[in-house]
């Protein structure tokens, strides 16, 4: 019961203030999500709402850099399609640019403010598994970028276009 006290004092605290910041012409949907986001961090520290590690992730973590699936130019572009989905942007693409300096200000203090919610923010990450899902979701994140690189070389030493 606490929790969800807690949780809705701070979407009621981080949603305005993220709002009230940001530009919200174009940028309306993307402001929306992040203080989603930043007001949400509360259930993950407790473990109620822990991301998945996608399935691409998994079979990266498991073998990053394993021959299978690399045979052809199209098996070579599928796989880094599917890590691109995953990652994001691989370096040196243009990743596209959202929000503004006063976005980005009120972003870091509603981070801020929900963080310091939670008294023992560390310990109870810890005590609920949070902390353990997301050293998962790192490694998981860590061998799909090495993977994505793996594929990448092999691409280009088979002349393959990605």
């Amino acid at each position: 019961m606490r929790i969800a006290i807690a949780v809705l004092g701070v979407i009621a605290v981080a949603l305005p203030a993220a709002l009230s910041a940001q530009e919200v012409q174009d940028n309306n949907a993307s402001t929306l999500s992040e203080a989603g986001k930043i007001a949400a961090r509360p259930a993950h520290d407790v473990g109620i709402a822990n991301k998945k590690v996608p399935p691409v992730l998994q079979r990266a973590a498991a073998a990053p850099y394993a021959m299978q699936g690399t045979a052809s130019c199209a098996q070579l572009s599928h796989g880094i399609a599917a890590l691109d989905a995953a990652l994001g942007p691989d370096f040196g693409e243009a990743a596209p640019v959202s929000g503004t300096k006063a976005g980005q200000i009120a972003k870091v203090a509603g981070e801020t403010v929900v963080d310091t919610i939670i008294p023992f923010r560390g310990l109870v990450r810890e005590v609920s598994g949070a902390a353990a899902a997301q050293r998962r979701m790192q490694a998981a994140t860590y061998a799909g970028l090495a993977r994505r690189g793996f594929l990448r070389g092999l691409a280009r030493g088979k002349g393959c276009k990605v």
